[in-house]
């Protein structure tokens, strides 16, 4: 026999595990990793004795080659305790299963898995997703492969490096995989947010109620309409609450608006009461008005601060890019009386007032506006975002163009859709 380096699950599983004195023992039915590692480690194989599996410690065993057959010797026959936390089984939680790849932001079904031996120990190196991984389990890759030699021809290969996958699924519910999760979240809640719908709606769950808030609401925001609330029905309502908070008031609103109205008082009413208060507010703007539309979030400063005051401010706040288009300068009555542009902030000295950079002429919006007018208004002055005001110049919100684009998008769509 001859031991080998580098192997594929398939080649192994449900072959004959033989002791030190050549005889079979066993049947090998899965084996067991440890993710603690860098790699997944192979700590332990599940053996088939009779009708009986048990675990045996993998540093006892070793995989050797004959005739094109592999097999499993053992040096060393004892049920091995493995730890709680942080395995999985590759039969049972990954082949067949679906899986993340993090550099091409997609799901992919595993077909095969790629093992090698080390300096101490068996990996898992990589993960193989192509056709002949699953031609290979069926044990005619080879033949095909052959067959195909002439031709200049062979069997698609994919394979993924373990290092840029993420194991999800629901035969993993329970588990503690930290490492995995962490993966998760190094994508882009956009890409995040596609792989989610995706999923089956349990492990959807299972995945998007793992994310810490502040993730699972940048996830949220960018994802369908139908699956918004597919995720927000499944979660607790706590969980759905604690999300919802994170997000800008005005998303808040729309999502709710699309839920029925007793999920929505629901959720509404385990919001905490600044946050609540302020989504109840723009729920009760009319659909086709500017008020149902506007942010909330935007920022605002007295003409008497300083710029060096101003840019202090703003370091402190930390304000997101699409909120700080344009500075808002306010009275003491909160009524909206000029706009700072971020260039005049920055080339300005540090002890100059905002009264004296400050542009009065201000193009502006009152909350009750129809939304079709705000397109022209954006088109002709070549805005970016437009302050919202009541009837007595009190600001009390801004619409962003992309929040326009979208809105006026998908009235044209349901537009379509009803002539046809």
């Amino acid at each position: 026999m001859t031991t080998i380096n580098t192997f594929y699950l398939s080649h192994v599983l449900g072959n004959k595990v033989i002791s030190e004195h050549r005889k079979a023992v066993g049947t090998l039915v899965d084996m067991a990793v440890d993710l603690s590692f860098v790699r997944p480690k192979v700590i332990a194989a599940q053996v088939k004795f009779g009708r009986q599996p048990i675990l045996l410690d993998f540093a006892h065993l070793t995989v050797k080659k004959e005739k094109n057959r592999y097999f499993i010797n053992c040096s060393h026959i004892e049920e091995f305790d493995i730890p709680k936390e942080n395995i999985l089984f590759l039969a049972k939680h990954v082949l067949d299963k679906q899986i993340v790849d993090i550099d091409g932001r997609k799901l992919e079904r595993v077909n095969d898995l790629r093992l090698a031996f080390l300096s101490n120990g068996l990996y898992v190196v990589a993960v193989d997703v192509g056709m002949e991984g699953l031609l290979r389990r069926l044990s005619v890759a080879k033949p095909i492969n052959q067959s195909l030699k002439p031709f200049g021809k062979s069997l698609p290969s994919k394979l993924i490096l373990w290092d840029d996958v993420a194991a999800i699924g629901t035969s993993m519910e329970g588990l503690r995989l930290a490492k995995e999760q962490s993966k998760l979240e190094t994508l882009h809640p956009s890409d995040l947010a596609d792989i989610l719908e995706d999923l089956d709606r349990k492990t959807q769950l299972a995945v998007f109620s793992a994310l810490d808030n502040e993730k699972a609401a940048d996830v949220l925001e960018e994802m369908e309409t139908e699956a918004q609330i597919s995720v927000l029905e499944g979660l607790s309502v706590e969980k759905a609450a604690d999300v919802l908070e994170k997000m800008p008031a005005d998303e808040v609103a729309d999502i709710l608006d699309d839920l029925d109205d007793e999920k929505a008082e629901e959720l509404l009413s385990e919001m905490e009461h600044e946050a609540r208060q302020e989504v109840r507010e723009l729920m009760d703007y009319p659909d086709n008005t500017v008020g149902s539309l506007m942010t909330t979030d935007y920022f605002s400063f007295n003409e008497n601060m300083t710029v060096e005051q101003t840019i202090r401010e703003l370091r402190r706040l930390k304000p997101p890019s699409d909120t700080i288009y344009y500075l808002y300068v306010l009275d003491d009555q909160e009524k909206l009386t000029a706009t700072v542009s971020l260039r005049d902030l920055i080339i300005s000295d540090s002890d100059t007032p905002l009264h004296q950079i400050m542009n009065r002429k201000v193009i502006k919006v009152t909350d009750y506006e129809r939304i079709d007018s705000l397109a022209e208004i954006i088109s002709k002055y070549n805005l970016i975002a437009i302050p919202v005001v009541d009837d007595h110049n009190v600001m009390v919100g801004m619409v962003i163009i992309d929040d326009v684009v979208f809105t006026l998008l998908k009235t044209r769509k349901r537009t379509v859709l009803k002539e046809d």
